[in-house]
């Protein structure tokens, strides 16, 4: 009995690239004042994983920012509308954990 050993050597070659140019940013520049800072003691709208929260922005920090004048909105109505379809107060300022948004904004 003879043992034959058979090696094959396969090359492939794969471009990644995409047709077409890429467009980058090359410069980043900070501005101070956007987002939830620019947005500070203004009536703000906050989109969050379960909830949307409604309120003045009083406090913005690393981890949470801060309503007063506070409330749940369960009903949105039309957004283009003055008022919240269903909007309950918050009794006390509520706390909003950073992590927890999904998009803010100015709205009604």
């Amino acid at each position: 009995m003879v043992e034959v050993v058979v090696g094959v050597r396969v090359a492939v070659a794969v471009d990644f690239t995409m047709e077409g140019s890429m467009k980058k940013i090359f410069q980043v520049q900070e501005v101070s004042g956007e987002g939830l800072e620019g947005l500070m003691g203004q009536r703000v709208t906050v989109w969050c994983l379960n909830y949307i929260y409604t309120g003045v922005l009083t406090g913005v920090n690393g981890d949470c920012i801060l309503l007063e004048d506070a409330g749940i909105v369960y009903e949105t109505g039309p957004l283009t509308d003055a008022k919240w379809g269903d909007m309950q107060k918050l009794p006390h300022p509520c706390y909003i954990m950073k992590r927890c948004i999904e998009s803010f904004m100015i709205l009604k």
